[in-house]
């Protein structure tokens, strides 16, 4: 498949097609972690600390349930089938977005029945999480179609088109002033995003060919799993606890202070969605390169976080409160 910004010519050619497609991850991402920021922010200006935690429950569950997707579904698609022929990647993608929707399908429906069986506000925001999860996990899936193809500037529309259809549903959730209208407003968008990728992309993912796409890549896909699911997993499980020894108010603070961090995690998880892709293009085109290219990456982004760590120390409280509104107070005091 010809790739966005790859020529026939090397050398330079090629360098300048791979900050191409860096540039894209960086913009994509950015654009995500912008309206992952908003929302946060619109909810706790909108419903305080402890409403707060409540939805942050619902979305640090929602990020073990993204990790698993990515583990059985994207992250194979990315090693496997990134600078592919075209028809190559077309089946590929239809049968991981298929894993992907199946996987929010199922996972879906076991946070629905959690959620009645919990009851009260928590349960609720895990019921509406449930119903929204097949679209979060399917958006989620065209970004990785779409790096694996090289062809970054169309996860960015994708993610411009979630952030255009957020805007009224966070308006109309704040009418409501409720937790679950929020979780509906945040997951409902991603729905529209997700079916505008398939425009985008012309394929439909193929329910039917996800249980195949699993078991073939299962070689990659249980590492991924249990290495993503290792990570987020941590962070679900100190949210849960928070909340059961402090309260949900603490988890708020909590993730209060990680909207802090938003910027290098935007630099972070940016470069993360292309570099896996072009690490695959490199070991194939020039492998002993690829140390250079990790070790030069991976300096990069520790400069960043420093540079970002000791900025945050520097925020003045009048600027934390405008944005936080309440919860920048115990916030401030964690950084």
């Amino acid at each position: 498949m010809t790739t966005e910004g790859e020529t026939t010519t090397p050398a330079g050619s090629a360098r300048r097609g791979v900050l191409g497609r860096l540039s894209w991850g960086l913009a994509d991402q950015a654009a995500s972690s912008m309206s992952n920021f908003v929302v946060g922010v619109y909810v706790a200006r909108s419903l305080g600390v402890t409403a707060f935690g409540v939805f942050s429950l619902a979305w640090v569950t929602y990020g073990v349930v993204l990790n698993v997707s990515r583990g059985v579904a994207t992250d194979p698609l990315v090693v496997r089938f990134s600078g592919v022929p075209d028809a190559s990647w077309r089946g590929a993608v239809a049968r991981s977005s298929g894993a992907a929707l199946g996987a929010g399908a199922a996972l879906g429906a076991a946070s629905v029945v959690a959620g009645l069986a919990l009851g009260g506000r928590v349960g609720t925001a895990f019921a509406c999480l449930g119903v929204v999860l097949p679209g979060l996990l399917l958006q989620d899936a065209w970004r990785f179609a779409f790096f694996a193809a090289g062809t970054g500037r169309k996860a960015f529309v994708n993610d411009v088109v979630w952030g255009v259809a957020l805007v009224p549903a966070l308006v109309v959730a704040a009418r409501v002033g409720s937790v679950s209208a929020f979780v509906l407003a945040w997951g409902g968008s991603a729905a529209v995003a997700a079916a505008y990728g398939c425009l985008q992309s012309g394929i439909r993912p193929r329910l039917s060919g996800a249980r195949a796409w699993v078991r073939e890549h299962r070689d990659l896909g249980y590492r991924y799993l249990v290495e993503n699911v290792s990570n987020s997993g941590a962070s679900q499980l100190r949210a849960y606890g928070l909340g059961v020894i402090v309260g949900v108010g603490a988890v708020g603070v909590i993730r209060g202070a990680e909207l802090l961090l938003g910027p290098f995690l935007a630099l972070l998880m940016g470069l993360s969605l292309v570099t896996v892709a072009e690490a695959a293009r490199l070991l194939r085109r020039d492998p002993h390169r690829l140390g250079g290219f990790c070790l030069l990456l991976g300096g990069g982004q520790a400069v960043a976080a420093l540079l970002w760590g000791g900025a945050l120390l520097l925020v003045p409280d009048r600027l934390g409160e405008a944005v936080l509104g309440g919860v920048w107070g115990a916030a401030a005091e964690l950084v």
